[in-house]
């Protein structure tokens, strides 16, 4: 069975940072693996994505203050969140996604507030 278990998420003053991480074994066996977001009475809103080849696709509310990257020796899918706005106030959930599903972490909560 695969496991997301994400880890970062808290409390932060507008302007602030916080990192995000994301740990799933063979993360490099997924077409593309990312974070979604989702906010109280939102639509879900995918934050950003990369491919198996490394590229990298950003929402553009998010897009020059986001980062995602992987680390393959740790098996983790990391975004790096800079400049935090209250309106990125929402859970994040990253996910891996194969030819066949979509396997989902459990969803940490972020709070940008002042």
């Amino acid at each position: 069975q695969v496991q997301l278990v994400e880890s970062g998420g808290g409390v932060v003053q507008p302007g602030g940072s916080l990192r995000l991480s994301c740990e799933l074994s063979r993360i490099f066996a997924y077409n593309n693996v990312g974070w979604y977001r989702q906010a109280p009475g939102k639509k879900r809103e995918e934050v950003a994505l990369i491919l198996s080849g490394g590229a990298t696709t950003y929402a553009g509310s998010v897009d020059g203050r986001f980062r995602i990257s992987r680390d393959f020796e740790k098996n983790t899918l990391i975004l790096q969140m800079n400049n935090l706005k209250p309106e990125d106030t929402a859970t994040y959930y990253c996910y891996a996604r194969t030819d066949f599903d979509t396997h989902w972490g459990q969803g940490t909560q972020v709070t940008v507030a002042s």
